[in-house]
């Protein structure tokens, strides 16, 4: 089962604290952010399955942050504020908010609400969001995202199916990350049942040819590993530039 990825923004070190501890005792992974610069850095480095967003961060503006985010993915995003006003509850709603939560809260109901958001927000961890455009660089290969096209260390053009461009990129998105079948099927955007034992059978297919290609032991692989009891994990430094 995996474990959801919850990233909590709060400019108040104070609060931000209480509620990564609160929510890692309730059996999330809650990492903590104070800034917008903090959140996109935070997306960059792996998948984010949901944001409790403070609207008021300093100088920053939650509302804007969400609608901005919210243009360029589908990540569930709670809006936290201590102004539960009606015209503010709204104007997160425009944006693009999945809910709204006023300050002081019960953090039970938090939890629940978390919950909540989660189980309607399939649709939506920032493991998809990725748009792939720029340049990546991983164990001597490169992908430049602009063109389609992967380069091996010895400089030659490799031929990817598209399918195995989109695992490529999943992966490329969320290196040292484990990822289950039915996450990686999601991300794909299959039709069919993510959850299905023939949908993990076809993963299991497309990594396998995956690895052909980009493994110099497709038997022995030291990027796309298996994750015993979890799934596969692309055990690689990646970096990348451009859009």
């Amino acid at each position: 089962m995996t474990i959801p990825r919850l990233l909590i923004v709060d400019d108040d070190a104070e609060m931000r604290a209480m509620m990564v501890q609160y929510l890692q005792r309730q059996g999330f992974i809650a990492l903590p952010a104070s800034t917008e610069a903090e959140v996109r850095a935070r997306i960059d480095t792996g998948r984010i399955d949901l944001i409790l967003l403070d609207v008021m961060l300093g100088d920053e503006n939650g509302i804007e942050i969400c609608g901005r985010l919210r243009a360029e993915q589908d990540v569930p995003i709670i809006l936290v504020s201590a102004l539960s006003a009606d015209p503010q509850r709204m104007a997160g709603y425009e944006v693009g908010a999945d809910d709204y939560i006023a300050k002081p809260f019960n953090p039970d109901l938090l939890t629940a609400r978390v919950r909540a958001v989660l189980r309607r927000g399939r649709r939506a961890s920032s493991l998809s969001y990725r748009r792939s455009n720029g340049l990546w660089q991983f164990g001597g290969w490169r992908y430049d995202g602009k063109r389609d096209e992967i380069t091996a260390p010895g400089g030659f053009e490799v031929a990817l199916s598209r399918r195995e461009t989109a695992l490529l990129k999943v992966l490329l998105a969320n290196p040292f990350i484990p990822l289950t079948r039915e996450e990686i099927a999601t991300a794909l955007d299959d039709g069919e049942d993510a959850s299905s034992e023939a949908q993990g059978r076809a993963i299991d297919v497309l990594v396998g040819r995956l690895r052909s290609k980009i493994e110099a032991n497709p038997k022995v692989p030291q990027m796309l590993r298996t994750e015993r009891g979890v799934g596969y994990i692309f055990a690689v430094d990646v970096t990348r530039d451009g859009d």
